[in-house]
């Protein structure tokens, strides 16, 4: 039993390319820049910056946001650079698994699916408790959830996840060009807040720009499961603001990129991949950053840090109307609406391609990435998961796992940092387009920092964490490690090795 075994760069291509699991290569650096904006610019620019402000760092959310922006930006780079080696479906997984073997890569795709699934079902979720909010705004109640034989069913995660299942069924450049007009409608509004915004800062709000750092109020057991785990491990007692809180609030907003791995998994239907991966990325990320930037500075200068932690769950809108402004919810409440749309269609489009890859290897069943014959998608896959993450979404309190989204990404973002190392090693003969500048220094300062931001998650969902890659290792070796399409090609590697040593 080889766990280590790898794919070989030229398989991984070679299998994009079988028959009737192929995909079709259809989106621009336009539409790849525009994915990665839908997917990061959702309703938490309207709350993540509030809560980590409130809560963690005050008026330097600013620089929480620079920091998650930076260790984005480094994976991001280590991501393009595999990207443009081997255009294939799967992201952080396929990259895995020509680099550091097999049992990695399992564990690197069952993490993607744990950060696409759960993100996917949060979000959802969330659409549809904001649609009933704008339809109480414009004077309608209908409530987001409706209870069926004691259960709470959440009726609008069903709607918009069937929607987008069917326009991702029907063709990428279609579901493309629905997203790329709702992007620009979530774009303009953004913008509005922050023009609003900015009439109503005051300079002194920012005063003091970095608050002193306080212990949290002692919680017993349950404090301990939701302090850091770095806060646990080193003994420091849990705290807000300060430095410390900087960060904690970086890991909190890091939630606002994790798109752009997303953006990677779509490598295999981008056009011209060499040129068109890495300008589309980082184009995306550019606005993103910018967008995050100042709705921080607006949100910080409005109001000061000390109001917003008064409110029980504080958002843009708290901001709004402790400065009269009670208008701008309207405006907010539909943000909030658009942008959550277009985050659940890129999350299921790239759950089903991280899917597809791994069926290809054989690591799930191998019937599920059949491509559709007319669009050239993975129908099957993506009606599965659709269906799961209405499911769960619908009817399951899935939103209590969110921080999970965010120990999925980094973990992949970890280990494409040091793949990078692996493949020059291994395979110096590559030339990729782009390549991370500085050597050896990027991707090592990458992972460093993704695990740090890893340590600054709550110890529970650490727990989570260990249980949901102990189901994962469960499945592999009753299933993965037993149907691996690498079984065959090391079976026939012995094969000839055998016959050519019985002819000497």
């Amino acid at each position: 039993m080889n766990l280590m075994r790898t794919k070989a760069i030229e398989q991984s291509i070679a299998d994009s390319e079988e028959p009737g699991r192929k995909l079709k290569r259809s989106l621009s650096t336009w539409d790849l820049m525009i994915m990665g904006v839908a997917v990061a610019v959702g309703a938490g620019i309207f709350s993540v910056g509030a809560k980590a402000a409130a809560n963690f760092a005050g008026p330097a959310v600013t620089l929480s946001f620079a920091i998650a922006a930076v260790t984005c930006a480094l994976a991001i780079m280590c991501y393009a650079e595999f990207a443009t080696a081997m255009p294939v479906a799967g992201s952080a997984y396929v990259f895995t698994y020509a680099t550091m073997g097999e049992i990695l890569a399992w564990i690197i795709g069952w993490n993607l699916i744990l950060e696409l699934f759960t993100a996917a079902a949060v979000i959802a979720k969330y659409w549809g408790i904001y649609l009933s909010k704008v339809f109480a705004l414009t004077g309608v109640d209908i409530p987001p959830s409706f209870n069926v034989g004691g259960v709470d069913l959440y009726w609008g995660a069903f709607l918009i996840v069937a929607i987008f299942t069917v326009l991702l069924v029907m063709g990428t450049k279609l579901s493309a060009r629905v997203g790329n007009v709702f992007t620009m409608i979530k774009i303009a509004v953004v913008l509005f807040v922050i023009v609003v915004g900015f009439l109503y800062v005051k300079v002194e709000n920012y005063s003091p720009f970095v608050p002193t750092s306080v212990p949290t109020a002692n919680d017993g057991g349950a404090d301990v499961m939701k302090q850091s785990l770095f806060s646990f491990l080193s003994g420091a007692a849990p705290a807000q603001y300060g430095t410390m809180g900087i960060f904690a609030g970086a890991a909190l907003v890091f939630f606002a990129f994790i798109g752009f791995d997303v953006v990677a998994t779509s490598a295999e239907e981008v056009k011209d991949p060499q040129k068109t991966l890495p300008r589309g990325i980082f184009g995306g990320l550019a606005v993103v950053t910018l967008l995050y930037i100042l709705v921080s500075l607006a949100l910080t200068g409005m109001v000061p840090y000390t109001e917003l932690a008064k409110a029980e769950s504080p958002t843009l809108t708290t901001a709004f109307e402790a400065v009269g402004n009670t208008d701008a919810a309207k405006v907010i409440a539909f943000g909030s609406l658009i942008g959550l749309t277009t985050v659940i269609m890129v999350l299921l489009m790239g759950l089903s391609r991280v899917v597809l890859a791994m069926s290809r290897d054989g690591l799930l069943p191998r019937a599920l990435s059949v491509t559709n014959a007319k669009h050239s998608t993975p129908a099957r896959i993506q009606i599965i998961c659709g269906a799961a993450v209405a499911l769960v979404a619908g009817l399951t309190k899935v939103d209590l796992l969110e921080e999970m989204i965010n120990i999925g990404t980094l973990s992949a973002f970890v280990v494409v940092s040091l793949g990078i190392l692996v493949l020059r090693k291994k395979r110096p003969d590559l030339k990729p387009s782009f390549r991370v500048p500085f050597g050896k220094v990027l991707p090592i300062v990458s992972a460093a920092l993704c695990v740090y931001l890893m340590t600054n998650l709550a110890v529970e969902t650490w727990i989570f964490f260990a249980g949901w890659l102990v189901i994962g290792l469960i499945i592999y070796f009753a299933y993965g490690q037993r149907h691996s399409r690498l079984n065959e090609r090391f079976a026939d590697a012995k094969e000839f090795a055998s016959q050519g040593s019985k002819e000497d």
